[in-house]
């Protein structure tokens, strides 16, 4: 058609070879950086691949390489802001190394569950997973034993299985309670449990976030001297929305059993939490005071800012990635637990 103007063709690294006069051999050593060569022909190759414009076709060295050039991150939601910022942390991490990444869900504790995830994985299309596994699914080491890459993520056990990258949920909340106590307070509630309170079995408790944060608020207070009361560790199901924060802290107010302090197991529990207390006449930080989990992003932002516990994203990503490429190259073979300590993060809704 006149005046369309013809497509312009793709430099080919067979055009960069012969313009710098070496061999392909040569040219795909430079783009790859190794091979041996002197520096000046290395140089003289990377000046005519920024001369032409070359660009690297990675889907046909990744062909070539027997990797795709993707790995998988299955969450069970995307809804949770937990667990959105970890899916955009795992795709810049991937990035940095020349990986994309495809992001699925799955439906908790269902038949199209994390296990059939595990189950079904196509290694045509990705090199490997990094599994966010929720707290409901029913996953036995068995399920874990698979024959392609995977890094899980999260409170859930791996039995030493599968490599596991966490922050210490234990110390964290530790840390909260410990924090709270410091600044004053001296009777603690807790909001966003699950089940019915078995101090026993939550001292021998080995995953969950639920459990395993209850567990560290638990040993900090024994450390101190003080017994949790279980009349203030307001329970729910798996929802841990604003709207169950404020309807089990108002439970807890309701209750008349007195407390000064909250430790919400996450920061929309905490937000909930701040809600129900202000909404009964309550002055937070003056009579209670409230610490969450997480860091959201609206945590900074709130009437009354709230304190946190960091929630290490910035460490677990870049992790999770790292030791999935390191299993996807071979240089991994043995299982670890690879975890981080949380800090506090102080604002206004502590004194």
């Amino acid at each position: 058609m006149s005046g369309t103007k013809p497509e312009k063709r793709r430099v080919t690294l067979r055009d960069v070879a012969q313009e710098a006069g070496v061999s392909l051999k040569t040219a795909s050593n430079v783009i790859n950086g190794n091979g041996r060569m002197s520096e000046a022909t290395r140089e003289r190759v990377e000046t005519v691949i920024k001369d032409l414009g070359y660009r690297v076709n990675v889907a046909a060295r990744n062909l070539n390489r027997d990797h795709t050039g993707f790995i998988t991150l299955a969450v069970p939601s995307l809804t949770p802001p937990y667990l959105a910022e970890l899916a955009n942390r795992v795709i810049d991490a991937a990035r940095r190394h020349d990986y994309s990444v495809y992001v699925t869900t799955y439906a908790e504790g269902s038949a199209k569950g994390a296990r059939d995830l595990l189950e079904k994985f196509n290694s045509t299309v990705s090199d490997g997973m990094i599994l966010s596994m929720s707290e409901v699914e029913t996953i036995t080491p068995d399920d874990l034993k698979v024959d392609f890459p995977l890094v899980v993520v999260g409170a859930r056990t791996t039995w030493g299985v599968a490599d596991h990258v966490t922050p210490d949920d234990v110390h964290a909340a530790a840390r909260a309670a410990g924090y709270l106590y410091d600044h004053g307070s001296t009777r603690l509630a807790v909001v966003g449990a699950r089940g019915a309170y078995d101090e026993t079995a939550l001292l021998k408790a080995t995953e969950g976030n639920a459990q395993l944060r209850l567990r560290g608020i638990i040993e900090e207070s024994r450390r101190r001297g003080i017994t949790l009361d279980a009349r203030l560790v307001g329970a729910m199901d798996m929802d841990w929305t604003i709207g169950a924060g404020a309807r089990v802290t108002q439970r807890l107010i309701d209750s008349g059993v007195p407390f000064d302090g909250v430790v919400a197991l996450n920061d929309q529990l905490a937000i909930g939490a701040m809600t129900a207390l202000r909404t009964s006449g309550l002055d937070v930080p003056a009579q209670v005071q409230v610490i969450g989990f997480d860091d959201i992003e609206e945590a900074p932002y709130l009437q009354i800012p709230l304190t946190t516990m960091s929630s290490r994203l910035e460490w677990t990503a870049p992790v999770a990635v790292e030791r999935i490429l390191g299993r996807i190259r071979g240089d991994i073979t043995t299982p670890e637990l690879l975890t981080c300590e949380s800090e506090v993060i102080a604002r206004e809704s502590t004194r």
